[in-house]
């Protein structure tokens, strides 16, 4: 499930900046902000990409072809949050930075690039919108936090922006999963029917469909977990405003 990606850390690269241990060494903290930095440049491109698509064509319909590419190329880097949490220099679990991180390579990859029937449909722009607008500020937060020098307005983005995205990314995730469906069925794509030398089956159908079931109690965790976090993070600062 890449529902994490609009309002959760995936990895919380960023959000263990916020806490008060110590940090990873010099070599590791060079390395980290040079990560996010090609991160944040490379979602940037995307959403050029986007953007100037949609003025040359004066539609948003079959957007993803502009971009596929790169958003390929920049999720699939994101698998390196996993090596950071294993060795170390980031302090967050490896279980759940590989839940979120994988969620998002497998709608990449086993859904969107697999079906090719999908990449037209508009729940694809929807959370390749999502996605790329939270990734662009999320990574965006990490390096700045590495350097010690955050900007509010960042701080607010990543713990504001979710309320929006994260619901909208999720809405695209799911449709798009539900329309790759038929083509599943009848293709029998990366399924495997029996009798066979292993004695084993597998019904991808039966697989996604189970994918779209677990959002049912993971988002509601996920996205009032956020909530509790943004209240956490922002609310000394609001109620501060608020005095003012």
């Amino acid at each position: 499930m890449s529902a994490a990606a609009p309002g959760t850390s995936k990895g919380a690269h960023g959000d263990a900046a916020l806490k008060k241990k110590k940090g990873p060494g010099a070599l590791a903290t060079a390395y980290l902000v040079i990560y996010n930095v090609v991160m944040t440049a490379g979602w940037l491109v995307i959403a050029v990409g986007l953007v100037r698509a949609y003025l040359a064509r004066g539609s948003y319909h079959g957007l993803y072809y502009s971009i596929e590419k790169p958003l390929k190329f920049f999720q699939t880097g994101a698998l390196l949050e996993i090596l950071h949490c294993a060795v170390g220099i980031v302090p967050s679990s490896v279980v759940l930075t590989g839940f979120q991180v994988m969620s998002r390579v497998f709608l990449t990859w086993a859904v969107t690039h697999s079906v090719r029937e999908v990449q037209s449909e508009d729940s694809v722009l929807l959370f390749v919108t999502a996605w790329t607008v939270t990734e662009i500020i999320r990574y965006s937060f990490y390096t700045f936090s590495l350097l010690n020098h955050l900007p509010y307005l960042i701080k607010w983005a990543r713990y504001t922006f979710f309320i929006v995205l994260y619901p909208m990314g999720v809405t695209g995730e799911l449709l798009t999963i539900y329309a790759a469906l038929p083509y599943v069925q009848k293709t029998g794509l990366y399924s495997v029917t029996l009798p066979n030398k292993y004695n084993f089956s597998f019904d991808y159908y039966t697989f996604l469909i189970l994918i779209m079931i677990s959002y049912i109690p993971l988002f509601p965790q996920l996205y009032f977990h956020m909530i509790r976090q943004r209240k956490k993070v922002l609310g000394h600062a609001e109620d501060y405003s608020k005095v003012e």
